[in-house]
Parts: structure tokens; sequence; C-alpha cells
């Protein structure tokens, strides 16, 4: 690995994003330049989503059609939905539409299976979706966005685990834009389509192989966590491009360890967040060619997901 610089950081004019629409409003730009915001650095980020005026939300559209998705680096974000339970619990602050049209195209879903319908959690706490309505976002977004894919990782949680696969398998039985087959799909196969991701208690879909080893979450000390994500990161580079999705975290938490209890998944990322992103843009100024996969983030910034996106044009 070649010494970390500080990356420059490049100047955006920035429109307001959020609650569903995309909005131009007179004299935005001079009260966003007034307060900052078009500075470049939105590597971390916990309040509302704000996209540049020219964003590419479907970035997908320029990875070539031959490509297979496990060839691909992508922006995942853990615990996808996981934004109520309070410091301990919230993962995420953009709610899933924001965070399809930011440019993640991983999702991490816990779902609970509670008389026959399911419910999204994050631990005992719901976070106020049904797996249905998760559903309709993402067929929305990929009916307005032909050109992307999105993976979807479901994990059954709590009680019923066994009952989640055969729901979930009922809800998309006649969509055709539903990949649950196990070979892995190329990019022109993917577009359009929601790409089921398979681990552990749940078939439907591609394999996956996960970087991170058991406890690899558990957050003390921050260099500590930096250096098993530059570990999780090497293997993904090497692990790339076969018959499974690999996937690495940067997310982790301190909550329920001594040393590291005031350390919140949120506190973690604002840490980890632009140091992930110093560490990608290496590549870039070496010319580096290289692949990692999935990056599953908390609190990820516009800048840093297109800093994961852009892997793929080095």
């Amino acid at each position: 690995m070649s010494s970390l610089t500080t990356p420059s950081t490049s100047v955006g004019v920035y429109v307001t994003y959020g609650f569903g629409a995309m909005t131009s409003f007179p004299g935005i730009h001079r009260y966003l330049m007034k307060k900052g915001f078009c500075q470049g650095n939105d590597l971390f980020n916990d309040k509302g989503l704000l996209l540049p005026e020219s964003y590419k939300i479907g970035w997908m559209e320029a990875i070539d059609d031959d490509k297979l998705i496990s060839d691909i680096t992508i922006p995942g974000t853990h615990d996808t939905m996981a934004l109520y339970g309070g410091p301990a619990a919230e993962c995420q602050a953009w709610d899933l539409g924001d965070q399809l049209r930011a440019g993640i195209r991983y999702l991490d879903l816990r779902i609970f299976a509670f008389e026959n319908k399911l419910y999204v959690m994050h631990w005992v706490v719901y976070q106020h979706k049904s797996f249905y309505e998760v559903l309709d976002t993402i067929r929305a977004f990929l009916s307005e966005f032909r050109s992307e894919a999105v993976l979807v990782r479901v994990k059954p949680d709590l009680f019923d685990k066994e009952n989640v696969e055969e729901l979930v398998g009922k809800m998309i039985i006649n969509d055709t834009d539903v990949w649950v087959k196990s070979d892995m799909p190329t990019m022109a196969e993917a577009r359009g389509k929601m790409i089921f991701v398979q681990k552990s208690s749940f078939k439907l879909g591609i394999p996956l192989l996960e970087t991170d080893s058991k406890g690899d979450y558990e957050v003390t000390h921050i260099a500590d966590k930096e250096n098993k994500i530059v570990k999780h990161l090497t293997q993904a580079s090497g692990d790339c491009g076969g018959d499974y999705i690999v996937l690495s975290y940067s997310s982790g938490t301190g909550i329920g360890t001594l040393l590291g209890m005031f350390l919140t998944p949120k506190k973690v990322a604002e840490k980890i967040d632009p140091w992930l992103d110093q560490y990608l843009r290496q590549f870039s100024r070496d010319h580096s060619s290289v692949c990692f996969g999935v990056i599953a983030m908390d609190f990820p910034g516009i800048d840093l997901i297109q800093t994961v996106i852009k892997i793929n044009d080095w």
C-alpha cells in the first residue's frame, strides 16, 4: 500500500433534495454558499440529503454491460433502515429513497416475520416500515432508473426466522424484475432488477462472502478499526469478480464494550467516514485498477459515496 496524503475535495453547487422530491429554489445557491454547504466535503452526514444540481443518480449506466456484478465496487449501507431507536441503534440519517438517489446500491435489511407479515427491525426496534413498503420504494426507484440494480440482503431477525424466506418468496413470485438465482448476473442482466443476496438463513439470490470476522464490528479504538478495514478491503480486492458478492463493513460500535462504551455507530462513522474517503482516494492517485465489492457504511455523505463509485473508473 502507498502512503496516504490528504486528498483535495471538489467544490460543487448544491440544491436541496429531500422528502421524496428534487426541488430547486431561487437563490438557493447563494444561501448554501453562505451556509458552507458547497465545500465538497460531505463525507459523514447525519442530516438531510443535499444533492448537487448535476448529480448523476444513475451511476451504473456507465458500467460495462459485460461486467459481472461481483466485479463492481458498490456503495452500501449497514443496517440500511436503522433510523430509529436512539444513539445506540441508529446507523443512518436518510430514508431508503434518499439513500438510493444518493447512489447506495446495497441494502442490509433485518426482517421480522409476525402473523404472516414482514417488518423491518433493528434489534428489537421497529423501523416504521414493512418489507412490502421497502419493496415498493425499490420498485419505484428502478422503474425511474432502469440502468440501475439494487442488491438486497435479507437477514431474518428475532422469532420465526424460518418463515421469512417463504414470505419474501410469496411477495416477489410474479415479479420479473427480481433476481433470485444463485448465478452471478452481468450488469446487462441486472439492470432494472432487485438482486437478492443469500447467506445463512436466507437462501434466495447470489452468494455472499463477508470479509469481517466475529466481533470485528466492536470498536474500542478508532485506529484499530481502521486497521481492520484495511485488512478487510485488502482481502476483498483479491476476491472480487468471482461467483459471490464480497462484502466489507466500515461500520462499527463500541456499545456493549467497556473501553468503547461511548462510541455509538454515529460517533464511529464521524471518524471513520473521512478516513475511509482518504484511504480509497490513494488508489486514484496511484492509478491503481482495483475492485472492493460492496462497502457497507454508516452515515455516509455523498462525497464518500462518490469516491466509492469512482473506483470503478480508475
